[in-house]
């Protein structure tokens, strides 16, 4: 269902900012994180590096760092328009479970790198001990996160069905 809606640009505006500044206090880099919260306000999710630059009123080089940054993480992408030389950016399709699923992913990684310490270091010293409530508490996350998306596959289904009816 697609509805075009008028809007107060500058409440958009503002709420760009606000939640930009959100991203970036939990370490996204803010220009990144302000070109998110720009996408997350369009309907089709979309937008030239142009129309970054004027509805952010920043300059083309910063737009060009910041989606290089968002390509590179895989939460937005870069398209040709058809018949175009533009580029268009674009968030990507269920970008929160993906982007999730990654860090899951990379906790197993965290698990074997803190194995490896507190085999080195001995599960008895006060370091590996250390080390070994940190793995448990990234073995705990493991395993919560992977019953989180499981969850949130199902919980998206069901609210992607009642959306469309």
């Amino acid at each position: 269902m697609t509805r075009a809606t008028e809007r107060d640009t500058q409440a958009v505006s503002q709420f760009v900012e606000r939640f930009g500044g959100i991203l970036a206090d939990t370490g996204v880099p803010r220009m990144p994180a302000r070109i998110l919260a720009a996408l997350l306000t369009t309907d089709s999710g979309r937008l030239t590096a142009a129309e970054i630059a004027d509805l952010l009123q920043i300059s083309p080089a910063a737009v060009s760092g910041a989606v290089r940054y968002l390509t590179t993480v895989q939460i937005v992408s870069r398209e040709r328009e058809p018949g175009s030389r533009r580029d268009v950016f674009r968030m990507r399709d269920n970008v929160w479970y993906e982007t999730t699923f990654r860090k899951d992913q990379m906790l197993v990684l965290i698990d074997e790198v803190l194995s490896q310490g507190v085999d080195s270091l001995g599960a008895d010293t006060e370091a590996g001990m250390r080390l070994d409530e940190t793995r448990e508490f990234f073995r705990f996350m493991h395993d919560e996160l992977g019953s989180l998306l499981d969850r949130w596959r199902g919980h998206r289904e069901k609210w992607i069905g009642e959306r469309s009816s």
